[in-house]
């Protein structure tokens, strides 16, 4: 009697399966993967084999060496998902300065990266308090709604459309491009590489149509003029302009989203802690670093090491792709005390890795940080609570680390 050949067994510690965060079970898994095998290599995967770094240490040595672990889309990319056959079957390739190394890389960022200073944050100030106090005064008070629509979505897609000089009744296609920009489980499904492939050709004519208007005067503020102004930017590759609206957008749209997303679920969840919140608006700034490290909206990069190397005793080859979890690492037992929980006044909160670290980190982190702590200010001006009634929807992929929709009711406090 034939027998049918036993399946091999999964990986426990596959941590880029896509139901651990649909279901919200990542914490244990990735506890038992700190505690059991902090490094791991995984030899099959739906992306393929890589490996695991899911502590602190390991993955600020591995962001500390750009030259050894390479962040180009040539070698791997920034993501688990990046594959250089599909680049080449689908003409999928997709350069982006976080997706470049030195001195690419470097040029890129430098021509950005004022739009971002500590100067031109600090100017954005009253027009984000003026959009954040509308939209809080437009929600109802005692009655559910989708606080991931109205609320996340509007405030981050709003920025998103100053930010560009993107056209503000056309706003909403700033969502819908950024969300298939970031979905690495569409790489799995040849009929979504297409479809994904259509939507960002979309987007990239949209933004040629700008980039042309804006070449009659480019002595503008938003994002396009100062890409024309820039020598590292301003003749860029068709492909090379997609990758990095792919890259501001999604960076500008997913993470703020889904940080203010946890802000209303998470503090819900900590009622405790909520309540020293409301009693000292003054713990605010400090919460805002907590609720980025809880979440911890993109959950992983990765990188390519370039040479025979060596991790903690751990060989690794030239050509290995290497997925340093900040989701992991942000909840470290070593350096996070009760990492699972949200403690608003934890003394290290500004130690998380959700911005990254090294070379790579977040250009816009600050103008991340502005609009939550704008968005928690304008909540405790008009004594807001938003009370989350049921479970979230979450996105279910092992990249962005989100929430498709949580239904709240707001009440006064």
């Amino acid at each position: 009697m034939a027998t049918a050949a036993l399946e091999p067994a999964a990986d426990p510690f596959d941590v880029s399966r896509p139901e651990i965060y649909a279901e919200d079970t990542f914490e244990e898994i990735f506890r038992r993967h700190r505690a059991e095998a902090p490094i791991h290599y995984v030899k099959d995967s739906g992306f393929g084999p890589y490996w695991s770094l899911t502590t602190y240490k390991p993955i600020v040595y591995v962001e500390s060496l750009p030259k050894l672990f390479s962040s180009s889309w040539e070698h791997g990319g920034i993501s688990i998902s990046a594959n250089r056959r599909l680049m080449d079957e689908y003409n999928m390739r997709e350069p982006m300065f976080i997706a470049m190394d030195p001195p690419q890389h470097t040029g890129q960022r430098r021509a950005v990266a004022p739009s971002f200073g500590p100067s031109e944050v600090a100017a954005m100030k009253a027009e984000v308090v003026q959009r954040t106090g509308e939209v809080l005064d437009s929600l109802p008070i005692g009655e559910p709604f989708d606080w991931v629509q109205k609320v996340s979505i509007e405030l981050t897609t709003g920025m998103l459309a100053k930010l560009f000089g993107f056209p503000w009744e056309q706003r909403e296609k700033l969502t819908e491009w950024s969300d298939y920009g970031g979905d690495v489980e569409m790489i799995k499904n040849p009929d979504m590489i297409g479809v994904r492939l259509a939507k960002m050709q979309e987007m990239g004519m949209a933004f040629a149509g700008l980039w042309q208007e804006r070449l009659a005067d480019p002595s503008g503020k938003d994002l396009i003029s100062v890409m024309l102004r820039s020598d590292a930017m301003k003749e860029m590759a068709p492909e090379e302009f997609i990758g990095n609206l792919i890259l501001l957008i999604v960076g500008g749209n997913d993470t703020t989203r889904n940080s203010m997303s946890s802000y209303a679920y998470g503090l819900n969840k900590y009622p405790d802690e909520r309540a020293k919140l409301e009693a000292d608006p003054g713990l605010i700034p400090n919460a805002v670093q907590e609720l980025i490290r809880w979440q911890t909206p993109l959950a992983h990069m990765s990188r390519t090491a370039v040479e025979d190397t060596e991790i903690d005793g751990h060989q690794i080859k030239a050509g290995d792709k290497v997925v340093m979890w900040y989701i992991s690492a942000n909840r470290d037992e070593s350096v996070f005390t009760d990492g699972e929980h949200i403690r608003i006044a934890r003394e290290n909160a500004r130690r998380h890795l959700s911005f990254g670290y090294g070379i790579h980190r977040c250009v816009g982190a600050r103008v991340a940080e502005l609009q939550l702590v704008t968005l928690l200010e304008e909540m405790a001006k008009r004594r807001l609570r938003a009370n989350v009634i049921g479970e979230p929807t979450r996105v279910p992929a092992c990249f962005v680390h989100g929430y498709k929709s949580l239904t709240v009711e707001l009440s006064r406090y």
